[in-house]
């Protein structure tokens, strides 16, 4: 199990929702038909226009030129995993649009061109069955990983279809494990059974669209004969059961999850699933002995109380027999939180965030108090992360650094062992000679410190009229950290550009509690936030209005909908991606109900009221100059309903503003469903900034 895992994967999953034509007065409602004719023929007009304006220049064409041999260059690092004795990567290039699974070992991968071996060929596959497949991972079956569980998806979506494969004759089992197309979550039992998560048709979904019942699945036998495991409440975002094959540990859990930061975990004990004693808002996590408890708000056990944003930990058989011995591994400050943990064999990993800046250090689990030191290989203003390279066999670990300006460093190294060994460092894509990463703090209107990192020319010229990108976020206790962005770089960086990521409140750079901070009625606070890191970039000269853009997708596009329609005087252009906008509709549409806790439910009168002040496609008016603005979305975006882009486009163009959409056929949340898409679509959101904003 990884520290999360639940929220993991109700994160990954999506929900593939019908348009409910309720009551309601919404003039667009049939723009939320996504695939219906009239729909796509008004996107394609729309399309069309912005694809004339936009990437029919020679300037255009040789910026997604420049793009695309950025991600289809072969000199990038190939991340591995290892499953077995091999390790495999997945890759995409010019040659392979789909992409490659392959594998190698590690004497192979630490040469500079190492021998690779195709496990699967994506682009062979899509043609011999006419689909566009895109590769969503696999599921190993411990201990021997021979045989997986591949997940392929049509052209990008959170939906798949799941098949098993065999790794050692690299071949689909004619007679295996396949389900189809669905937001299935699937693991191993044992070789010859599975537990499955999946839409068994009604009832099997909660109202968020997850799958709320588990079934234990036998090879052989129909899926209509698999036996209930475990079921949660049609009210819950998800629930599901699922093995934790350490060998060893073996051990069945089984999860409820009421709403996306509330859950209760169980254990199977003498025949029957065993809640494990917890606040419902603490995410808990089980290694061998060892059970973990990350807290997002206080509790109080004894005569101590833990403060939000705690890692503690107990043993897993103690804790369960009702010992309250808790060791604490983590505490927050001010300006520490917790960036997550993750275990090799005998250790943690502690990852630590001050001040939006990544720190290691390792744990070794004891009888009384756990020694901690620190780990080495964090340089200034960087993301670092560890994780194990097999938790189940030793202590070695994969180490990643990057910051804005440096590329992509991995490195392996072995817990009680000195030094790292760094097996392969990423290509400089663009050029930074000349440009500082600096860290700076804005005031919001409530007084709270904002951070934010700038990226920019030493020696800038303060007089306002440097054009400058401000990314944010601020949602669902993301942090926004320093790591290397060839596309920014080259697209943006190197033009002249200035480059800013605000730290604003409703992500997680501060713990728990900063995200808490912007949530629901609260939720002013993140807009507020940026706006002011606006503000203080145009108080030190750094742009101005007319200079300044602003981009973010998903929950950021959010954001962006509410730069737009309650600070419009603050920006030159927007860039608003796969974005949520109608937020009197966001909880009917695809994952939308399980978001209910992070912005308020619409069909409450009393939450309406506060939600109404952040939906951006309630709050457009006719007579307001408001910046241009680029949407983008697609149509197998099934997380986040194209709808929204749409809609929002429409009413501003009812009203006479100027507006672009483009919306990708293919590509999922993610925007894209190959390199050549992503590229266009990068390509596409810089051009227009850079054309607007100079």
């Amino acid at each position: 199990m990884g520290r999360g895992s639940v929220a993991a994967w109700l994160v990954a999953l999506g929900m593939i929702g019908m348009v409910r034509a309720e009551d309601t007065d919404d003039p667009f409602l049939w723009l939320e038909d996504v695939t219906g004719k009239r729909a796509l023929e008004w996107v394609k007009a729309r399309n069309a226009i912005s694809t004339a304006e936009l990437a029919e220049s020679e300037e255009f064409k040789q910026l997604y030129d420049r793009l695309l041999k950025i991600l289809d260059s072969k000199d990038r690092i190939p991340f591995i995993s290892k499953q077995g004795p091999y390790y495999y990567n997945f890759w995409r290039d010019e040659k392979n649009k789909r992409g490659l699974w392959r594998r190698t070992t590690l004497e192979e991968y630490r040469k500079p061109e190492p021998k690779w071996e195709t496990v699967l060929d994506l682009d062979e596959l899509a043609a011999q069955e006419k689909e566009n497949w895109v590769w969503k991972g696999a599921v190993f079956l411990k201990p021997r990983k021979e045989r997986c569980l591949i997940l392929l998806s049509r052209g990008g979506a959170d939906a798949t279809v799941t098949r098993e494969f065999d790794v050692t004759t690299k071949s689909f089992l004619k007679d295996g494990f396949t389900l189809p197309e669905a937001k299935s979550r699937v693991s191993w039992k044992d070789e010859n059974t599975l537990y499955v998560g999946t839409d068994f048709g009604p009832g099997s979904l909660t109202k968020s669209g997850y799958p709320r019942v588990t079934k234990e699945w036998k090879r052989g036998t129909p899926l209509s004969e698999a036996k209930l495991v475990f079921e949660g409440q049609e009210d819950d975002v998800a629930a599901g059961a699922f093995w934790d094959l350490t060998p060893g540990y073996e051990r069945e859990f089984a999860s409820r999850s009421m709403t996306f930061y509330t859950n209760e975990m169980f254990v199977r004990r003498d025949g029957r699933f065993v809640k494990i004693d917890k606040p419902d808002d603490a995410d808990v996590d089980v290694h061998r002995d060892w059970l973990l408890i990350t807290l997002r708000t206080p509790w109080t056990v004894g005569q101590t109380t833990y403060p939000a944003g705690s890692l503690l930990a107990a043993r897993f058989d103690d804790y369960l027999a009702g010992k309250r011995e808790l060791q604490v591994l983590f505490t927050p400050t001010e300006k520490k939180s917790l960036a997550g943990v993750s275990a090799t064999k005998n250790y943690f990993i502690l990852n630590e965030l001050d001040n939006v800046v990544n720190k290691l250090y390792v744990l070794k689990p004891g009888s009384g108090e756990w020694q901690r030191q620190e780990l080495p290989g964090a340089a200034p203003f960087s993301s670092v992360s560890a994780g194990a390279v097999d938790e189940d066999e030793s202590d070695d670990y994969f180490l990643t650094s990057s910051n804005y300006l440096t590329p992509n460093n991995l490195a392996l190294g072995t817990i009680g062992k000195p030094g790292l060994e760094v097996l392969k460092s990423g290509p400089k894509f663009f050029n930074a000679e000349g440009l500082e990463i600096s860290q700076h703090e804005a005031t919001s209107k409530d007084g709270t410190k904002i951070p934010y990192f700038q990226v920019s020319r030493k020696n800038l010229k303060l007089d306002g009229t440097n054009p400058t990108l401000l990314y944010g976020y601020g949602g669902f206790e993301i942090a926004l950290t320093p790591g290397y962005q060839a596309l920014t770089g080259a697209a943006w960086l190197e033009r002249g550009g200035v480059y800013v990521v605000a730290n604003i409140r409703g992500g997680g750079e501060f713990g728990p509690q900063w995200h808490q901070a912007a949530l629901k009625e609260k939720r002013h606070r993140a807009y507020e936030d940026f706006a002011a890191v606006a503000d203080d970039l145009v108080r030190r000269g750094v742009t101005s209005p007319n200079h300044l853009g602003a981009m973010g997708g998903s929950n950021g596009g959010l954001l962006m909908g509410n730069m737009l329609t309650l600070y419009p005087e603050k920006f030159g252009a927007i860039v608003c991606q796969v974005p949520l906008l109608d937020m009197k509709r966001y909880h009917k549409l695809l994952a939308g109900a399980s978001w209910m806790a992070e912005y308020g439910n619409p069909d409450d009168p009393k939450e309406w009221e506060f939600i109404k002040t952040f939906s951006p496609y309630h709050n457009i008016k006719p007579n307001v100059k408001y910046p241009r603005t680029l949407f983008t979305t697609s149509t197998r975006d099934d997380r986040v309903h194209p709808g929204h882009a749409r809609k929002m486009v429409a009413r501003m163009e009812e009203m006479g503003h100027d507006v672009l959409l483009y919306e990708n056929i293919e590509g999922g949340h993610g925007g894209a469903a190959d390199n050549k898409q992503a590229a266009f679509m990068s390509a596409l959101a810089y051009q227009f900034l850079w054309k607007q904003l100079n």
